[in-house]
């Protein structure tokens, strides 16, 4: 199996607590028991993106963007950032 980055949901609070690089063997090692571990690469991550001209920033679904802080929903984590533009 290849390690990969592995997303640490505390399902207490739903939050992103922790990454870990992970091969996703549980013979070699478990996961904590109050945290549901989610593939980064393959979970869909709310973040923002900045529009062509760089005046505006919208969330949108990024594969691959999740990080420490992020909401996970159930099927989604969305970002804990403010809009990165001042309006």
């Amino acid at each position: 199996m290849t390690a990969k980055n592995y997303l640490m949901v505390n399902l207490s609070t739903n939050i992103v607590d922790d990454v870990c690089v992970w091969d996703g063997n549980t013979d070699t090692w478990q996961p904590p028991e109050n945290y549901l571990l989610l593939d980064d690469e393959a979970t869909p991550a709310l973040t923002w993106v900045l529009s062509e001209d760089q005046l505006s920033a919208s969330l949108q679904p990024v594969l691959g963007a999740g990080a420490i802080g992020f909401i996970w929903d159930g099927n989604q984590l969305k970002t804990n950032e403010p809009n990165p533009i001042s309006e």
